[in-house]
């Protein structure tokens, strides 16, 4: 059985890109019975930019309330909450002291802000070993990743490689997993769909509000009565995600054939993700209306995912003495 390891920023709740992108492909690679999958909410590593009490509590209710909608079984395998597992941040510190400052300075996460050296702190510094804590300290075998992603996932192997060096074969060496496969979801605006571009979907709003995000799909400016193409309509591509080979081929026609607005094929999308996820939006906020059934899913979780950590750390400590 391969152990995967997942963690997930809690950065508010989870839209369309983000359920196509990552967290659909996720579950149904944890449903492979030869899989034992953990996945938690970095809701530690959100303080490196987060300062509001209120808003990392909510965010991480409902990353975790997007999974459980969407069928992650918490009973075969781990959900939980990072700060919820303390071990981590001892892990973390042990780390920290074979870990050059070189090799900080050209992670990708310090680089992009190293010009406004003012905005950087300690936590963001040191995001890599924490990262790397996060993944060592459950003999973590597979980690996913996204390109953007894999020169972290090379800094943990570097550190378990150190560490075992130093201390003896102690810690796991993770391999990544890279699916050249995944989807780039396009925005509203046709760029990469992102909450820091604000040209997200959230498919958990209201009906009368998601319609609205998705009338505010930019378009061109070609007359109803005329044919409208496909390749770079952001429309069509988005439907083209979600829809049926039946349903493809009908907007096709729709498209090709003319007097078809844009306004009746965004109808025809905020249509389809009614009925298409219907099931896992009346979850989602069933589970926001009673955070307590979420707040047990986490607590589950977090003792299944200590007694690995506490097993892991063990080692760690007594090679090093303690």
């Amino acid at each position: 059985m391969a152990r995967i390891l997942t963690g997930i920023q809690s950065s508010g709740i989870p839209h369309l890109g983000n359920l196509l992108g990552a967290i659909i492909p996720a579950i149904e690679l944890s449903k492979d019975p030869k899989n034992e999958s953990l996945f938690f909410i970095a809701d530690m590593h959100s303080l490196t930019t987060m300062r509001d009490a209120d808003a990392l509590k909510e965010n991480t209710y409902a990353t975790a309330a997007a999974w459980i909608a969407f069928g992650f079984n918490t009973d075969k395998n781990i959900f939980y909450r990072q700060s919820d597992i303390p071990e981590v941040c001892e892990l973390m510190w042990y780390l920290n002291n074979i870990t050059p400052y070189p090799m900080l300075a050209n992670a990708h996460s310090f680089k992009d802000k190293a010009n406004k050296l003012h905005n950087v702190n300690a936590g963001l510094f040191t995001y890599p070993v924490l990262m790397a804590a996060d993944i060592l300290l459950y003999d973590a075998e597979i980690v996913p990743v996204g390109k953007d992603q894999k020169q972290h996932l090379e800094m943990t192997r570097d550190m378990a490689r150190t560490f075992n060096h130093i201390y003896g074969n102690t810690l796991t060496e993770p391999e990544a997993s890279i699916d050249k496969r995944v989807m780039i979801i396009p925005g509203t605006d046709g760029q990469k769909m992102s909450k820091s571009y604000n040209n997200f979907i959230n498919i958990f709003l209201p009906d009368n509000k998601l319609r609205k995000q998705i009338m505010g799909i930019q378009t061109d400016s070609t007359p109803l009565e005329d044919p409208k193409e496909t390749e770079n309509c952001n429309v069509y591509k988005l439907y083209a995600l979600l829809a049926s080979n039946e349903q493809i081929k009908e907007m096709e026609a729709n498209y090709n054939g003319g007097n078809y607005g844009y306004g009746h094929a965004k109808q025809a999308l905020y249509e389809l993700i009614c009925n298409k996820y219907a099931i896992e939006r009346e979850r989602f906020n069933e589970l926001m209306n009673n955070k307590n059934l979420i707040e047990n899913e986490l607590k589950k979780g977090a003792i299944k995912a200590r007694k690995i950590a506490k097993d892991v750390l063990g080692r760690v400590r007594t090679n090093l003495g303690y």
